[in-house]
């Protein structure tokens, strides 16, 4: 799922004028590599017409939810001059952060936590904006040039413009698919009032597969190339702020940030390398956290444990209750303490979901117990349904 929506850099300078546009573009795809990016390919305003077309039917279907920024001013998003009216190029660059392992086996391991791949290592954001930046610099050095740098962070639709950059197309689940670096790349893009010489785009390559559209638990696509985003996994435990809807919960399993089933089921993926980058590399304590001792973070380890990771945006109301629910799924009865202790949280939220995964995990007079004493005290409306539903 994209979000942001800040973060864009202007920078200019006096350089030279290079007269030989391709001996440009070839010194700029050297000068990216040099800097980290694994892939690199230009394109222009104009190009994503029908990716532009199906973006406002999405949001006309209300396939966003919540997400409110992404209707805010579409056509700011469907011809990259609507952002930027002098843009005359769009440099697309991809930094690969291919898994050491099969994100799919954690899901087997009910006591611990999947947390999507692209969030086990620092903050993608960062890393990238810093590299983009440095790009932008030596072009508008080598070339008098304006510029804008963007990741994932303004009205910018990145996948459309990589495909037609010829960095990969956009396959049936709407992710990026690479031939070289199958569905794990993060994308970024420079505007310029450079005429650059564009790429080719990359054609579908996706033929009768429906591997993704198959594996995702809890049926999000629509169609192929078509997203209800208010069903995907990821949308549900990143952007969704209130309690996760019961339909979805059981399908949930133990996924607390994200999900990479349709990314991991990919055939494309046996062509995938894994990622160079150090710093978005799994860290060792996020690859199968156990879910007892994630429910046992107050805010300030919370905070300590995802330093530099974007889990750290949801906050640890949310966190926690992404937890509960695989607690919820998990089977494990050991498990029922945490349930119970969270019972009494600050956050209604917290507690709310704490209800759904002791009713998961004890049943009959023990847990009629439990809701009796509870509910005497709890004040909070949402809460309240929480244990009506649960009985």
């Amino acid at each position: 799922m994209a979000g942001g929506r800040a973060g864009v850099a202007d920078l200019r300078g006096p350089g030279f004028l290079n007269s030989d546009p391709a001996g440009l573009k070839t010194a700029l795809a050297n000068e990216a590599r040099a800097l980290g990016f694994d892939c690199i390919g230009i394109t222009v305003p104009g190009t994503i017409e029908d990716a532009g077309q199906h973006f406002l039917e999405f949001i006309a279907s209300g396939g966003h939810g919540d997400m409110d920024w992404l209707a805010a001013q579409p056509e700011r998003r469907v011809d990259p001059r609507g952002l930027w009216a002098d843009v005359r190029s769009v440099i697309m660059l991809g930094v690969n952060y291919g898994p050491d392992s099969d994100p799919l086996a954690i899901l087997k391991q009910r006591a611990r936590a999947a947390i999507s791949v692209y969030a086990q290592g620092d903050d993608y954001h960062d890393l990238i904006k810093k590299r983009l930046k440095a790009l932008a610099r030596w072009l508008v050095a080598t070339a008098p040039s304006e510029v804008k740098v963007f990741v994932d962070t303004a009205a910018v639709m990145e996948k459309p413009l990589a495909q037609t950059a010829g960095l990969g197309w956009q396959g049936k689940h709407t992710n990026l698919v690479s031939r070289e670096f199958g569905s794990w790349l993060f994308l970024g893009a420079i505007y310029t009032t450079l005429e650059l010489p564009r790429d080719d785009a990359e054609i579908d390559h996706c033929g009768s597969c429906r591997a993704c559209l198959d594996i995702c638990p809890t049926s999000a696509f629509t169609a192929p190339y078509k997203l209800d985003a208010r069903r995907c996994i990821s949308y549900l435990t990143i952007e969704n702020k209130g309690p996760i809807p019961h339909e979805f919960r059981k399908a949930i399993g133990n996924r607390i940030y994200g999900c990479d089933d349709c990314l991991a089921a990919c055939p494309w993926n046996k062509f995938a390398q894994e990622g160079r980058e150090a710093k978005l590399a799994a860290r060792d304590e996020l690859r199968a956290p156990g879910l007892a001792e994630l429910a046992r973070l107050d805010d300030s380890a919370f905070r300590a444990l995802f330093t530099k990771s974007p889990v750290k945006r949801i906050g640890r109301d949310r966190f926690l209750r992404n937890v509960l629910v695989a607690i919820g799924n998990s089977g494990e009865v050991g498990l029922v303490a945490e349930a119970r202790r969270l019972l009494d949280d600050a956050s209604p939220l917290v507690r709310g979901a704490a209800v759904w995964a002791l009713g998961q995990l004890v049943l009959g007079d023990e847990f009629e117990v439990t809701k009796s004493a509870a509910m005497s005290s709890e004040r909070d409306d949402s809460v309240c349904k929480e244990w009506s539903a649960a009985s």
